[in-house]
């Protein structure tokens, strides 16, 4: 049982999960520090508020906090953009290279494929 679940730690898409988590939680501080450093302060800069958190709305003596929602979807869509930029588009691309330097295979049908074929029996009805 303990060769098993030594086997199971060490497959590769466990560790590869492990790490992509670990990484997965400092990039999100890092993007999280660009959007309190840089973000809203930008905003801040152009709208007067630096921090959105403050803002609510009172209705029937209810007091509904609507600006820390505003950070949280900021925030959110900052680290969407920043993923989809800056690793989902370049790994695409990579994978389209690496994809295009192979041979493509014949389809079944193709013209090609079918005079390579006759060929090949040619030869074998030689020997």
């Amino acid at each position: 049982m303990l060769n098993d679940f030594k086997a199971f730690l060490l497959r590769g898409n466990v560790v590869d999960l492990a790490v992509a988590v670990v990484i997965g939680a400092a990039f999100g501080s890092v993007v999280t520090s660009m959007v309190k450093d840089l973000i809203t302060p930008l905003i801040a800069a152009i709208g007067g508020t630096p921090d959105f958190s403050g803002l609510s709305l009172t209705v029937h003596h209810s007091k509904i906090m609507y600006g820390s929602f505003l950070n949280a979807l900021i925030s959110f869509v900052i680290i969407a953009a920043v993923v989809f930029f800056f690793v989902v588009k370049p790994l695409n691309a990579l994978m389209t290279r690496m994809q295009s330097g192979k041979e493509k295979e014949p389809t079944p049908g193709d013209p090609q494929l079918e005079v390579l074929e006759q060929i090949r029996d040619s030869l074998a009805k030689r020997k």
